[in-house]
C-alpha cells in the first residue's frame, strides 16, 4: 500500500468516526423531536433553535458528572466494559458501502473504506462480540440487577442472532456474493426486500433485538433492574454506552439498507439515467444521499416502534424468537435457495 492510499484510508476512516460520532448525537435528538411529535407534547426546544444544541449540553453534563465506581465491583473489567462495548459499534461500519467511485480533482476515489469479499461474514462475527462489554459490566458492577441485565443481554442476543445470522444468508444467495459492494449491485433491478420481504422484516425484528431497543430491552428493564446493566455505571462510562446503543442503531439501519433496500442505488436509478443522460456523472455524489435517507427511514421505524409497542415480557421475548424468528428465518433460506435453483440462477 503506498503512501497516497493509506492517507486515503486514514481520512475516510477519520470521516466514518466523525460522522457516527455526530450521527449517534443527534439520532437521541432526532428520537427526543419523533417520540414528543407521536406523544403530542413538546420535546427538547431550549437550548439553541429548537433544541439543536441539545445533545452538545448532554455531551458537556456527561464530561463533567462525578465518575462513580463501586467499592467491590472488578474496576479494571468495570473501566473497560464500556470500550468494548463501543469499539465493535464502530468497527463494524467499516465494510459498508456509500456509493460507488467519485472523481475529485483527477482522482478516483471509492466512496467505501474497504470491499472485502467476505463483508457479510466480518458484520457477523463483529456483531457477535458486541455483547461482551455488556455481560461484563453487568458481572463487574457486583450488583445482582446489573448481573442479571447482562445475562438477559447474552440469552437474547443467542435467540435472535440466529435468525439475524440466517436472514444475512438470503442475500448472499440472491447476490452469489458475500461482498456488500456485490449485494447493492445486485440489486439495481429488484431491491431485495421486494424478492424476500420476509427475510427482511425478520432481520430488522433480530436486528432490534440486537440494538436491545424497545420492546426487546430486557436487558435493561428499568421497573424490574433499575437500569440494569449500566446501573452502576455514571458520567463519561455511561455515556460510552449511550453512544454505543445509538450508534448500533445507526449501523443497524444502514446494513439494513445495504442488504435489502439497495443501499447508495437511487429508486429507478437506470431508468432515470436513460431518461435524463444528463445526470448521470451526478449520480455516484447521490449515493450517499439515497443511503443516508434510507437509513433516516430506519431510525424513524426504530423510534416509532419504541412510542407504540410495550416491552415483552422476557419468557414470550425468548420465545418469538426460538419459537418463530427462527424458524421463519430458516424457512425464508430454504425458499430462496429453491426458487435460485429452479430459475436457473
Amino acid at each position: 500500500m503506498d503512501v497516497e492510499m493509506m492517507v486515503e484510508a486514514l481520512l475516510k476512516s477519520i470521516f466514518i468516526l466523525a460522522f457516527f460520532t455526530v450521527g449517534f448525537s443527534y439520532t437521541t435528538l432526532f428520537e427526543r423531536k419523533v417520540l414528543a411529535r407521536m406523544q403530542v407534547r413538546i420535546g427538547p426546544n431550549r437550548v439553541g433553535w429548537q433544541g439543536f444544541l441539545q445533545p452538545v449540553a448532554d455531551g458537556i453534563k456527561l464530561i463533567f458528572k462525578e465518575e462513580l465506581i463501586p467499592k467491590y465491583a472488578d474496576k479494571v473489567v468495570f473501566i473497560l466494559a464500556p470500550v468494548l462495548t463501543v469499539i465493535p459499534a464502530l468497527v463494524i461500519t467499516a465494510v459498508i458501502p456509500w456509493g460507488t467511485q467519485v472523481t475529485i480533482g483527477g482522482r478516483v476515489i471509492s466512496l467505501y473504506l474497504v470491499d472485502i469479499n467476505v463483508g457479510v461474514l466480518y458484520i457477523m462475527t463483529i456483531a457477535s462480540i458486541a455483547v461482551y462489554g455488556i455481560t461484563l459490566a453487568g458481572w463487574a458492577s457486583n450488583n445482582k440487577y446489573a448481573t442479571l441485565g447482562g445475562l438477559r443481554s447474552t440469552a437474547q442476543m443467542i435467540s435472535y442472532e440466529l435468525a439475524q445470522g440466517l436472514t444475512f444468508v438470503v442475500p448472499i444467495l440472491l447476490a452469489n456474493s458475500m461482498s456488500l459492494v456485490d449485494i447493492v449491485e445486485k440489486q439495481r433491478t429488484f431491491w431485495f426486500a421486494v424478492l424476500q420481504p420476509g427475510a427482511a422484516l425478520i432481520f430488522l425484528i433480530a436486528g432490534i433485538a440486537e440494538c436491545n431497543r424497545a420492546p426487546f430491552d430486557m436487558p435493561e428493564a428499568e421497573q424490574e433492574l433499575t437500569a440494569g446493566f449500566h446501573v452502576e455505571y455514571s458520567g463519561m462510562k455511561f455515556a460510552l454506552f449511550f453512544m454505543a446503543e445509538y450508534i448500533k442503531i445507526i449501523a443497524i439501519s444502514m446494513i439494513f439498507a445495504t442488504l435489502f433496500l439497495g443501499g447508495y442505488l437511487l429508486p429507478f436509478e437506470d431508468e432515470l439515467v436513460r431518461l435524463v443522460p444528463q445526470i448521470k456523472p451526478v449520480i455516484p455524489f447521490l449515493g450517499p444521499v439515497a443511503l443516508i435517507a434510507k437509513v433516516l427511514g430506519g431510525l424513524f421505524f426504530f423510534v416509532w416502534l419504541r412510542a407504540t409497542l410495550p416491552r415483552f415480557r422476557y419468557d414470550r421475548l425468548m420465545a418469538f424468537g426460538w419459537k418463530i424468528l427462527f424458524p421463519f428465518a430458516l424457512l425464508s433460506v430454504l425458499m430462496t435457495a429453491i426458487v435460485k435453483i429452479m430459475v436457473g440462477g
